[in-house]
């Protein structure tokens, strides 16, 4: 018989590295304010929202008693020929977190000697990247930044090491907002052995504006080891549908297949990224207005004496050091909600017209504006 404690519990523990892992934060909502419009501004979220096309398959969605097509067809195919690859090289997953976890799943973890394999990957960047790569079973090697807020790649190809299995670039990067540039990241392609995985994460690139970036796509046609990730979460605006995926060549798709989690995405959510991908028109429009509202915030923030990192993606980051906490706390006074991260700064995401406003407001009153580099 099992033996319990006073409270019926039978005293289970998870497996060590949970204990170790950071914990995921997600942004909170705003509070509510007397006389004020509460706006969250800590999520990434896309304030527009869908297209209408992407309602009306909502609306009528009349299956969800069924399992959907766990290969995403439907996807896949569009996918193929909106970006003009085939589509065995797409691996649908649940966001780009999804399909981020079936490439770690199959390329990292813990070798049957014991020794975890490595994980390279810019810090800081996506606050998930450590908890995947943990429960992955793999070690992370985090790189610090370069003062810009941009990868350091000299530094990055330099920590690569005999078991050193999968690297991430998360660009423009999440949450400072610097995006790779194309002849940067080709030469450090060329750096790195070619069994080693190297991951391109495009979740913000309809947000890009700057040049001679890199594409991922170009990369993965040209090196075999080169994979790209997307989503529908952002430009899209699907993030509550969990829609991303994977691109990379045969010999790699055919591993990522295998470690996939099935049914992982909803068949609602395929057909809502299918009717968005056949209107991706309105999808640049509402993308572009953000985009504007992006320049009108780091413009004022700039004439204000604000300093801020090249911002690609649908944020700002506002690199406050240990003022960090104190001006979330500010923010949410106002009604808004943004993302502090501990005592180095603070992500602001693009939101409606009226709330970017009041966050220019705040800060031309606020007294503590971020450290020059």
């Amino acid at each position: 018989m099992t033996e319990t404690n006073s409270t019926g519990l039978t005293g289970v523990q998870p497996r060590p590295v949970v204990g170790r892992l950071p914990k995921y934060s997600a942004g909170k909502p705003p509070v509510e304010v007397p006389g004020l419009e509460s706006f969250k501004l800590s999520s990434n979220e896309n304030p527009l929202g869908p297209v209408p096309a992407v309602m009306e398959v909502l609306r009528a969605a009349a299956d969800v008693h069924r399992y959907p097509d766990t290969s995403c067809t439907l996807l896949r195919n569009a996918l193929a020929q909106f970006l003009d690859l085939p589509a065995d090289d797409v691996v649908a997953g649940a966001g780009s977190l999804g399909a981020l976890n079936q490439i770690l799943a199959a390329f990292s973890g813990q070798n049957d000697d014991g020794v975890p394999d490595e994980v390279i990957y810019a810090w800081r960047s996506f606050e998930a990247y450590p908890i995947c790569v943990g429960l992955a079973g793999a070690a992370s090697v985090q790189v610090p930044l370069r003062a810009d807020g941009g990868h350091d790649l000299d530094a990055m190809a330099a920590a690569v090491t005999d078991r050193t299995k999968v690297i991430l670039l998360c660009t423009p990067n999440n949450p400072t907002g610097p995006a790779l540039r194309s002849q940067e990241t080709e030469d450090f392609i060329r750096k790195i052995p070619a069994h080693v995985v190297i991951v391109i994460d495009e979740a913000y690139l309809e947000f890009v504006r700057a040049d001679a970036v890199v594409d991922g796509v170009e990369m993965y046609r040209k090196y075999a080891n080169v994979m790209v990730l997307r989503t529908f979460s952002k430009a899209h605006g699907l993030a509550g549908l969990r829609v991303g995926y994977s691109i990379s060549q045969p010999e790699i798709t055919q591993y990522l297949r295998a470690a996939a989690t099935p049914f992982a995405v909803s068949g609602i959510a395929e057909q809502a990224a299918v009717a968005s991908l056949a209107h991706y028109n309105q999808v640049v429009e509402r993308v572009q207005s953000l985009v504007d509202e992006r320049t009108r915030v780091v413009t004022g923030l700039q004439q204000l004496g604000w300093e801020i990192p090249e911002a690609q993606g649908n944020f700002i980051w506002l690199a406050l050091g240990a003022n960090s906490q104190d001006f979330a706390a500010v923010a949410l006074d106002h009604a808004l909600s943004v993302r502090a991260f501990g005592d180095e700064g603070v992500r602001v995401s693009i939101g409606e017209v009226a709330a970017n406003t009041r966050l220019l407001e705040i800060c031309a009153s606020y007294t503590k504006e971020p450290q020059r580099s």
